[in-house]
């Protein structure tokens, strides 16, 4: 992320928002679950948010106006309301250009749709119009004397003529023509588009272009991207789009708003602490059969992906059978994994050492399944369980030191390792009482040199339910 557009971002005070490919997938209508996260942070936040999009208010879905957006710039800028439902703009097309329209579309032989703030209707039905129109606006009347009763805002084409459609020059005075779908255009006034909605709001809230971030995949976007101070692009959106914007993000199923929000420091990821609802978590587990005993463990891919598979591999190929845990210090650890039992073997899957992955999510709290090392990116085979039960830190002490609150709970009242953090990678958690006494069991053990026990404790096999 360029560091002169994270500085351009410290002053976005509202972000608006395309709908289809943007907040939502259009063909599937699938609204990832970190959008809930970007608006409940952007208002924290203080920041406004607002959509802006072709689409109708009747058009925007249910999941969409749950997230309560402070402004509804609908159907390209001519409709604008709050969240309260109070119109701060509208900019309808004038009843005789409408008249004109239609008998054009009668001319040249292609149909229309009419749309209103709040509704819309079609000229008739057609396989294409039901094509185009139904993904969007499902079950629209066909009603084609409409805009003698309602305002009309925005009119369709629905033709096969693609780009080369053009509006004779009497209509080309007061509309334009946005293409939107293969068979369908946009028609709108000459003068409206997303950033022209978007700059009434902008005014009415007594803000500036700068203070604008926008969002969106379509042509439909591109004013509002030279309007607004930041412009972001999905990854699936237009090569002209692309070209425009200030950063080309990723798709919605690959959370691509919240993916440039977070590069840009405007939303932080959500921590989730399997270790503290050890109870609930799903995903493999591991059980270490020892000739002391079982020891249940919960394995971590979601946070550790490369450190779970090395481990899930080398105990279903049984390279862990056999092993001593050959170096155990009371009150501290219980290590192994090294088929040599000399602390100076074992090797990973890959092949090499690998690098760490120091997970936000996970601590070397008493019970965590920990990978040794030596030094920064030495990964092998070679793995630890802490035992430790105490620790001189209070939890406040803790949580002033940088540990997330419900971390530094369990280091202060269950013990731990938190010296260890990020410098060893943790990748699971013990499951039950019954392995936290054969922890304890083991790490009693008389030792000698090197703090080997002086009889060995012996990994029997590592059995694991994926």
């Amino acid at each position: 992320m360029d560091a002169k557009l994270k500085y351009k971002s410290k002053k976005i005070k509202i972000v608006f928002f395309d709908i289809d490919d943007t907040l939502r997938v259009k063909e599937t209508g699938y609204i990832p679950d970190s959008i809930k996260t970007v608006f409940k942070q952007l208002k924290e936040k203080g920041i406004l948010t607002g959509i802006a999009s072709g689409r109708g208010i009747f058009g925007v879905v249910p999941e969409l106006k749950a997230l309560q957006p402070d402004f509804f710039v609908t159907l390209n800028g001519s409709y604008i309301e709050d969240k309260a439902g109070k119109v701060i703009a509208q900019t309808p097309i004038a009843r005789n250009v409408v008249e004109t329209y239609i008998a054009w579309t009668k001319e040249i032989g292609i149909d229309f749709g009419l749309v209103g703030s709040h509704q819309a209707a079609l000229s008739t039905r057609t396989p294409l119009i039901n094509e185009a129109i139904d993904i969007v606006y499902p079950d629209l009347p066909v009603q084609p004397d409409f805009y003698q009763d309602y305002n009309v805002y925005q009119m369709w084409t629905f033709e096969d003529i693609g780009d080369s459609l053009q509006l004779p020059k009497d209509l080309g005075e007061h509309l334009r023509l946005v293409r939107w779908h293969p068979h369908s255009s946009d028609v709108v006034l000459t003068n409206g588009s997303k950033a022209s909605g978007v700059a009434k709001v902008v005014e009415y809230l007594g803000l500036k272009p700068e203070n604008v971030m926008a969002f969106g995949d379509e042509l439909n976007d591109l004013e509002l991207f030279d309007y607004a101070g930041i412009s972001v692009a999905m990854g699936i959106s237009h090569e002209k789009i692309k070209a425009k914007a200030d950063f080309v993000t990723k798709t919605v199923e690959e959370d691509g708003i919240f993916y440039a929000l977070e590069e840009l420091g405007m939303v932080e990821k959500e921590l989730h602490f399997p270790q503290v609802t050890i109870e609930k978590t799903e995903g493999p587990k591991a059980t270490i059969k020892t000739n002391h005993g079982d020891l249940k463990i919960q394995l971590f891919p979601e946070q550790a992906p490369k450190t779970v598979a090395n481990f899930i591999a080398l105990s279903k190929d049984g390279y862990y059978d056999g092993v001593i845990f050959h170096r155990i210090i009371k009150d501290f650890m219980i290590q192994g994994g090294d088929p040599t039992g000399t602390g100076m073997g074992g090797e990973s899957i890959y092949g090499e050492k690998f690098e760490d992955e120091f997970s936000p999510e996970l601590y070397n709290i008493r019970g965590a399944l920990s990978m040794a090392n030596a030094g920064p990116n030495t990964n092998g085979s070679q793995f630890f369980i802490v035992q430790n039960s105490k620790i001189p830190y209070a939890q406040k002490e803790l949580e002033r030191g940088g540990w997330p609150a419900p971390i530094a709970e369990i280091y202060a009242s269950k013990g731990g390792t938190p010296h260890l953090d990020r410098r060893h990678t943790v990748f699971g958690q013990l499951l039950d009482e019954a392995s936290y006494q054969v922890l304890d069991k083991i790490a009693a053990v008389e030792t000698g040199a090197m703090d080997k026990p002086l009889e060995d404790v012996v990994i029997e096999t590592i059995k694991v339910e994926d």
